[in-house]
């Protein structure tokens, strides 16, 4: 099978044309935002796996018609937390429930729930982001993020360059950050998208 880039909009392409190795990409890097989605709600282990796998199930429906790929973050988000809400909803009842097909279960969100939402969604762009940047544009800058902090003597050991050459390169590397097509995809003006630069 074809090696990938790790483009999202690569990987979603040729999962949609039957290739086992995107699909497997797609989800060991987007499991972690529906978990993610799923601790909001508190559900048992058994819901948050039925959950999962229906989101991966619409996701394997819906492959093929995505208008924008670099938006499956949103659309993930989106539908894990529709189908969590309308399982949940379910129990409150007391009805038994197909997740897939009953609309009628859905109820809006609390602006709690979507604002963590939109971090991770937030959190799982900018990885998109990193990944279209050199190794060592991406390292320099997790390395600056690293908690507990690195100092910058530290960094420049580890990297092999001049501590007064950090802060510019950080700069810059910063600058194709935002300038990625994940980045861009996610701040584009008429999306309904931040206009700033993501908090994560």
């Amino acid at each position: 099978m074809a090696e990938h880039t790790g483009d999202v909009t690569e990987l979603v392409v040729a999962a949609a044309a039957g290739d086992a190795r995107a699909w497997n990409d797609l989800v060991e890097r987007y499991l972690p935002l529906v978990i993610s989605v799923l601790r909001r709600y508190r559900m048992s282990d058994r819901d948050a796996e039925d959950v999962s796998q229906t989101v991966w199930l619409r996701l394997v429906e819906h492959l093929g018609s995505l208008r924008e790929p670099r938006a499956l973050p949103s659309w993930i988000v989106t539908t894990t937390k529709n189908e969590a809400l309308r399982v949940l909803r379910a129990r409150r009842l007391g009805i038994p429930v197909d997740p897939q097909t009953d609309a009628a279960l859905e109820r809006p969100t609390t602006d709690e729930v979507d604002q963590d939402l939109l971090t991770a969604e937030r959190r799982q762009v900018v990885r998109d982001g990193l990944a279209e940047l050199s190794a060592t544009q991406r390292e320099l800058l997790l390395l600056l993020v690293a908690d507990p902090p690195i100092g910058y003597e530290e960094i420049g050991r580890r990297l092999g360059m001049p501590v007064g050459s950090i802060g510019p390169t950080r700069a810059r590397c910063l600058r194709k950050l935002r300038e990625t097509t994940a980045l861009r995809s996610f701040l584009a003006p008429g999306t309904g998208r931040p206009a700033g630069p993501p908090g994560r």
